[in-house]
């Protein structure tokens, strides 16, 4: 995310919403990007209560391994890219 945009579209980093942090957040498209590591194995309840919360104020979520994102940073942002032209509502998955 090189300048914190993807295909012209700014994301905070580590950004506030409610008691939650995201990783990444485009306000404008309502887009969480979540990057989630070998931490987040045995989490799976609190991390479907925080994307609950987040889809519920509106968000998408779209979640990525960290090695995801390490072998194939392409196929990452092209999704990503994806979800930024596919649905501006908001509150999708």
């Amino acid at each position: 995310m090189r300048g914190n945009k993807i295909d012209g579209v700014n994301f905070r980093r580590q950004h506030a919403i409610g008691k939650y942090i995201v990783d990444f957040c485009s306000l404008k498209k309502k887009l969480v990007i979540e990057l989630d590591g070998s931490q987040h194995l045995g989490q799976e309840e609190y991390d479907q209560e925080r994307t609950l919360y987040l889809k519920s104020q509106g968000y998408r979520v779209i979640r990525f391994w960290n090695d995801q994102v390490m072998s194939d940073l392409e196929g990452v942002i092209k999704t990503i890219i994806y979800a930024v032209k596919s649905n501006n509502k908001g509150g999708q998955g």
